[in-house]
């Protein structure tokens, strides 16, 4: 009994540690998605009035001028997936929030014939105990302190 409880202790303790690790922000305090192999094109996730805007940043999170770069969005579930529709500014794209717990999936690509980047982001909206943001861009375990 006691082993099983000091397990179950010790699974839980790891989960909560690990929940948000490797998430990144950026310089909006929005959270990073990854459109490279090697780090050199980043977009950065901030939510407002039910959409998310994605602005494309370089290596030193500088933004870029959207150009050439496209994006397709796609939510739901596996059995039914449903294709967000992508509108494209000078600084980014703007998508329209997937429904509680969804995942979005994102495909970039720098040029129409350039290898496509899938990047994935979990929609979670619900509240992080400790920081009060929402689950997907949850600070908690960036390593820094709260202000």
């Amino acid at each position: 009994m006691k082993t099983k409880l000091t397990t179950l202790i010790l699974a839980l303790t790891a989960g909560f540690a690990l929940a948000h690790e490797g998430i990144e922000f950026g310089p909006n305090k929005g959270r990073i998605l990854e459109f490279s192999t090697d780090e050199t094109m980043h977009g950065e996730v901030t939510e407002k009035e039910g959409k998310l805007h994605i602005t494309l940043l370089d290596k030193d999170m500088k933004p870029v001028k959207a150009e050439a770069q496209s994006l397709t969005a796609t939510a739901g579930t596996r059995q039914a997936p449903v294709k967000l529709e992508v509108a494209k500014d000078e600084t980014g794209f703007t998508v329209p929030a997937a429904k509680e717990g969804e995942w979005i999936i994102m495909q970039y690509k720098e040029t129409e014939s350039g290898k496509t980047i899938t990047a994935r982001l979990h929609y979670d909206t619900g509240k992080c105990a400790p920081c009060g943001n929402p689950e997907w861009r949850c600070a908690c375990g960036d390593g820094k302190e709260k202000e």
